[in-house]
């Protein structure tokens, strides 16, 4: 039997944004937790790297953890990170003939991706699909519209193994036990995808990098969030508790060793919902790392550890990190995002990150349900306050599975008392789309 991971292509045009120069606008998916398209360097097979593209980490372990379990061939295939275009991915389709292909998508992305199933249906018509991905919260409409075979719902280790062995139609949330993950392959790599993947924040990432997990899932409720309420939990409405599952060191460390011996990575940027979820995962990830030896970066949270903790932190190479703040607004923050995150406190890890030398990259949304033009002018004011390094302004993307599409559905969420979906909100499934629409008002207000 020949399994196929599949991350498709998903090129959208080209555009004359740039002087004398028409470029493609191309999206990310497997590995994004909010898809999004946006103009790039590269054209369908001509890569051209250090453009934006994570590592699709929920499909690389499911690749390596079928391939363990079962047996079968498996190979992945990242269309989206060799900049492949359609003609040559469906040309290997028809040459590698694979019997079962698992392809992971999302709101963003849907339409573009039925697409390309049904095109795959009608060139191969004998090779089953399966569906994974937060799209796979709802199922039934799926399983009626589309050729596909089985979608599975959350990560998808286990259910693509059911699916291997034959199971068909909804498959539901079994997610590895932490016992299982720590026990599990590493994810899949080759050498052919050392150059693919990069990311530019925070800064002080040295090319080639390795983006890695540390941890699965986060116990935030963050109204906008995707993979903790689709993917490492089954909780869209955003009212049930939510659990963080973490590597040891020794699988880390494990990992790490082989990345950089076989494929001579140059730093590390922990890619996880949260890294910094508490002063021990934290510290004894900095040992892992001073023996590493290598510089590394994290996403993070500004309250979770103790001050102390950064110093550890910066000493045993993390040169940045990343803080999700979302909001300028206290109001903002607590009762719409439901982030409970103090931006007074949060000002204060900000700068003394900064004293400690590291770079710091701020991650903000705009039109979140409730929001104000004067709430988003407040986030502005804020940013300008701080000494941040770089920054990450997006629009609100609404994708199904999260509280914010609950929301729209039912029109009313307790534990987001300050959203509501009115005239001022704007619907959109691309945060960069909207973003785009969204700063043209606050230039003119």
């Amino acid at each position: 039997m020949k399994v196929l991971f599949s991350n498709p292509p998903w090129w959208s045009a080209r555009e004359g944004r740039w002087p004398r120069k028409r470029v493609w606008r191309a999206g990310v998916r497997a590995g994004s937790r909010w898809p999004f398209t946006a103009l790039v360097r590269s054209s369908p097979d001509q890569l051209v790297t250090k453009d934006y593209v994570p590592y699709p980490f929920f499909m690389g372990y499911a690749a390596t953890y079928v391939r363990q379990q079962t047996g079968v061939e498996v190979v992945l295939r990242d269309s989206i990170a060799i900049r492949e275009s359609y003609e040559s991915y469906y040309r290997f389709l028809q040459e590698k003939r694979p019997d079962l292909i698992f392809i992971e998508s999302a709101t963003p992305s849907w339409e573009h991706d039925a697409g390309v199933i049904r095109k795959i249906h009608e060139m191969l018509p004998d090779t089953k699909i399966a569906l994974a991905g937060p799209i796979t919260i709802n199922t039934a409409e799926l399983l009626e519209q589309y050729p596909i075979t089985a979608c599975i719902r959350g990560e998808y280790e286990k259910g693509a193994v059911k699916v291997v062995n034959g199971a068909e139609g909804t498959i539901d949330f079994d997610l590895l036990t932490t016992e299982e993950m720590n026990a599990a392959p590493y994810p899949y790599f080759d050498a052919t995808l050392t150059e693919c993947y990069w990311d530019s924040n925070p800064k002080g990432q040295l090319f080639p990098h390795a983006q890695v997990w540390s941890s699965r899932g986060c116990p935030f409720k963050c109204i906008f969030c995707v993979w903790p309420a689709t993917m490492t939990g089954n909780d869209p409405d955003g009212n049930q508790v939510r659990t963080a599952r973490h590597y040891t060191p020794d699988y880390m460390e494990g990992y790490l060793r082989e990345m950089v011996g076989r494929y001579a990575f140059r730093s590390i940027y922990f890619d996880d919902d949260t890294f910094n979820l508490g002063n021990g995962h934290v510290l004894r990830m900095c040992q892992v790392m001073q023996r590493i030896g290598l510089p590394w970066s994290a996403m993070c949270r500004a309250d979770t550890i103790k001050l102390e903790t950064w110093a550890v932190m910066k000493e045993s190479g993390c040169f940045g990190v990343k803080v999700g703040i979302e909001s300028g607004n206290q109001y903002v923050v607590d009762k719409i995002v439901n982030k409970h995150l103090d931006l007074e406190e949060c000002r204060a890890v900000i700068h003394e990150l900064k004293r400690l030398g590291m770079t710091v990259h701020g991650t903000f949304t705009y039109g979140l349900p409730g929001e104000t033009i004067a709430h988003m002018h407040e986030t502005r004011r804020y940013i300008d306050s701080l000494p941040f390094d770089t920054i990450q302004e997006s629009g609100t993307a609404e994708i199904e599975g999260t509280p914010l599409h609950t929301l729209r559905r039912s029109g009313n969420l307790p534990k987001y008392e300050g959203a509501r979906i009115d005239e001022n909100y704007k619907r959109e499934v691309d945060g960069n789309t909207k973003f785009n629409q969204l700063a043209e008002e606050l230039r003119e207000s």
